[in-house]
């Protein structure tokens, strides 16, 4: 494999923004692939995923490279030279890479891999919350399997199309999908391809979702004709799963606190052929009141630490705190206390995370039905997704039913 400069200087510009001035990675990728309108598929493949692949190894690379952040260009070149020699890749006799010590860089690899919060290239607090809440063979299996790459899983939009349809339209343009046992909406891309393009993707006949955020709709329960209130919509993904499951009949109420995210609902569910969701910002208590004891099913895809997700969002473990874990929890408790209120008599409810902290999942159910808003709910079944047992993201998810 040849290494370019253009491309190179792409992936060195886009580490300054992400490591130095705090940018999100998918934000600052985004932009670099419209730096050249000449780079063909490979040439952008290359920039997102070599800068991907430095961000998720940051710690460990920087370890091998000898450098500390802030990081100066230079000391990205240093890691960049690191990221080439350990896949392998001869490096061009730039000024860059003089004195480049291979051997030492291997040996170096060697040593550090024996110890997990290098080799799994994770901040020590976190390294240290993972071991005490999930036990250090757990935590050392989940957390190898979140530095992995992610698969590009659809999900088939039924109100439009079926899976078998979906799969040969794609088929025609090359796009080669497989089923997901256990999954049935999902269909897995056997190799990387830009979806976006597709018509059928302009025509609403998809959305890219992981697996195990596709399960959480599913989890809910949802009849054609029930009152759903999808109370964290966000951009909808699981509220346009939702819509389908409905088949389009009855309400779905998608709330959330950044009115900017209902706007980009707006504009997948009419790409989607989704017609009865009606996007509520939560601007005061009032709009949750108003729904008390209203709703069939109350969906909680609840704000988390997202360590279930690392492997869409490595730049997340350097952008997370200690201090953010406490708040989100106590968060995610006043969530569950305000709107299990909307849930009717009878009705249930699902509180989901993208966590793999039992703080975040089990230990909050568990917290909110011994508390007085939790009384009246029992807990109907609850399911525990790990990245390393089922391949895809990290996810909790429980449903809990209000006595009747």
């Amino acid at each position: 494999m040849r290494i370019h400069r253009n491309l190179s200087f792409a992936v060195i510009d886009g580490l300054t923004l992400i490591f130095n001035e705090g940018k999100y990675a998918d934000k600052v990728i985004q932009q670099l692939l419209k730096r050249d309108k000449r780079w063909g598929s490979r040439d952008r493949g290359f920039v997102a995923e070599t800068t991907y692949d430095i961000v998720r190894w940051k710690r460990l690379y920087a370890e091998i490279a000898e450098v500390k952040a802030p990081f100066d260009r230079d000391n990205l070149w240093r890691m960049f030279a690191v990221w080439a020699t350990l896949k392998g890749i001869n490096l061009p006799d730039w000024k860059y890479f003089e004195n480049t010590p291979t051997r030492k860089i291997k040996g170096r690899f060697d040593e550090l891999s024996q110890i997990r919060k290098f080799k799994e290239s994770i901040p020590d607090w976190l390294d240290e919350v993972g071991e005490k809440e999930l036990g250090a063979e757990f935590w050392s299996k989940e957390i190898s399997a979140l530095n992995e790459q992610a698969d590009v899983i659809l999900r088939v939009n039924t109100l439009k199309t079926t899976k078998e349809k979906l799969q040969a339209e794609l088929f025609d343009l090359n796009i080669e999908t497989e089923f997901i046992k256990g999954y049935p909406s999902a269909l897995k891309l056997k190799e990387r391809a830009n979806v976006f393009s597709t018509e059928a993707f302009k025509n609403g006949h998809f959305e890219v979702q992981d697996a195990s955020s596709q399960l959480v709709a599913e989890f809910a329960n949802v009849q054609p004709g029930m009152r759903v209130v999808d109370t964290c919509a966000g951009a909808g993904g699981k509220t346009l799963h939702l819509a389908a499951l409905m088949e389009n009949k009855g309400q779905i109420i998608a709330m959330d606190i950044y009115a900017n995210k209902l706007h980009e609902l707006k504009r997948r569910a009419k790409r989607n052929g989704a017609h009865n969701i009606e996007p509520r910002a939560i601007d005061s208590t009032k709009v949750i009141k108003k729904l008390y004891d209203k709703a069939d099913r109350v969906v909680i895809d609840a704000p988390c630490s997202g360590l279930g997700v690392l492997r869409r969002n490595p730049d997340a473990k350097w952008k997370l705190q200690p201090e953010f874990l406490d708040k989100i929890r106590k968060t995610q408790q006043e969530i569950l206390q305000q709107y299990s209120k909307m849930v009717k008599a009878g009705g249930q409810m699902v509180y989901a995370t993208c966590s793999v902290l039992p703080s975040e999942n089990q230990e909050q159910v568990a917290k909110f039905l011994k508390s007085e808003a939790g009384a009246n709910f029992s807990l109907i079944k609850d399911k525990k997704v790990s990245a390393h047992k089922s391949g895809f993201d990290g996810f909790y998810m429980a449903l809990l039913e209000r006595k009747a």
